[in-house]
């Protein structure tokens, strides 16, 4: 059963919303996705993550203690804010979202990914209040991160939170496996595997998520922060973070 969505009772995952998380999340939006490891790549090299095992158990880190957590927080707290029409609070989750990072290869993974998704959400949607947020951005001159910006879309075009924000890890975590399925190297149904071993994971980090309470925002993966900033001097690389 899904969660109501913020006042209004906005419950129900219609065609149109299931159809926009497909398109906004599949590998063929442009965002880039493909090109950010989140440190895998420094990880593989490094021998923290030699196989299907150890990479599944990485991501669940990232999920459950690290990026994931603190981008699945500020996830709802965007989308109730767009929900809402609070634009302070919405402002205040772009805000948190750019400054919880712990180096400049991860920002960016973030920032680039959100900027070209409301980019492109915006010219092919034409939802009036993404135009405007954008330009609000603008004028604050920052780039919205990628978790902030998929809410803030979802909100407005009437998609409800709990399917978005599962949408939405789910892809952080394909994505990932497929970052390890490059880099190990994998065989693409060990990559499979693995994204069907983190089912449990995204779902859990959808539940404590949408718990949370903003002042238990962060979190603590100090490993995967150490190969992400490691990956900065890596000498042979084949991704941007």
């Amino acid at each position: 059963m899904l969660t109501p969505m913020g006042g209004k009772g906005r419950a129900m995952l219609t065609d149109k919303g299931l159809y926009r998380l497909m398109s906004w999340l599949s590998p063929a939006f442009p965002v880039g996705a493909f090109s950010y490891s989140h440190g895998i790549e420094y990880a593989v090299e490094a021998g923290r993550v030699t196989d299907a095992r150890t990479l599944t158990g990485w991501i669940e880190t990232i999920l459950a203690h690290g990026a994931g957590r603190a981008d699945a927080t500020l996830f709802c707290a965007a989308w109730r804010a767009a929900d809402a029409g609070e634009d302070g609070a919405l402002d205040w989750a772009a805000e948190r979202a750019a400054i919880l990072r712990p180096c400049s290869e991860m920002a960016l993974e973030s920032s680039a990914q959100g900027a070209a998704f409301l980019e492109t959400v915006r010219k092919v949607w034409e939802e009036p209040r993404l135009g405007r947020w954008a330009a609000r951005l603008a004028e604050m001159d920052r780039a919205p991160a990628y978790c902030v910006a998929v809410a803030a879309a979802a909100a407005w075009l009437r998609v409800p939170l709990r399917p978005a924000l599962t949408a939405f890890l789910q892809a952080v975590a394909a994505n990932l496996v497929s970052a390890g399925v490059r880099l190990v190297p994998l065989g693409q149904t060990d990559g499979q595997r693995a994204v069907a071993a983190l089912e449990t994971t995204v779902i859990a980090a959808v539940d404590a998520a949408l718990a949370r309470s903003l002042a238990d925002l962060g979190g603590a993966a100090p490993m995967v922060d150490w190969t992400a900033m490691m990956h900065e001097t890596q000498y042979t690389r084949l991704f941007r973070s």
